[in-house]
C-alpha cells in the first residue's frame, strides 16, 4: 500500500508540474501571450489615433477653404489671378554638368 501511495503522489506531483510549467498553456505561455495582447493593443491604439487624424484632414479637404487653398497652393502650385509665382531650383555644386542659372 505504500508503494501505492508513492506512485499516486509522484503522478499527482508530475501531473501538476506539467499543467503549470509544461505543455501550450503553461504559465509561461500565458505570460508570453499577454504580452502580446498589450502590445497588439498599444498597437492598436495608434492605428485609431492616425485613423481619426486622417478623418480630420479628410473633412478639412472638403469643407474648409483656407486648407483647399493652401493644399492647392503648395502641392500643386496655383496662383490666384493676379499673382506671380516664383520657383526656386537649388543648384547641385558637386554636379559639374549643372550650369549656373542666369542673371
Amino acid at each position: 500500500m505504500n508503494g501505492g501511495r508513492l506512485l499516486v503522489g509522484g503522478l499527482l506531483t508530475a501531473a501538476v508540474y506539467y499543467a503549470v510549467f509544461g505543455g501550450e498553456y503553461s504559465v509561461f505561455e500565458l505570460r508570453a501571450t499577454r504580452a502580446d495582447i498589450e502590445v497588439t493593443e498599444e498597437q492598436l491604439a495608434e492605428v485609431k489615433a492616425r485613423i481619426d487624424s486622417l478623418r480630420a484632414w479628410a473633412d478639412s479637404l472638403e469643407n474648409d477653404p483656407a486648407t483647399i487653398e493652401r493644399v492647392a497652393r503648395e502641392d500643386f502650385g496655383m496662383i490666384r489671378d493676379g499673382e506671380m509665382l516664383y520657383r526656386f531650383v537649388e543648384v547641385d555644386e558637386d554636379d559639374p554638368g549643372a550650369e549656373e542659372p542666369a542673371r
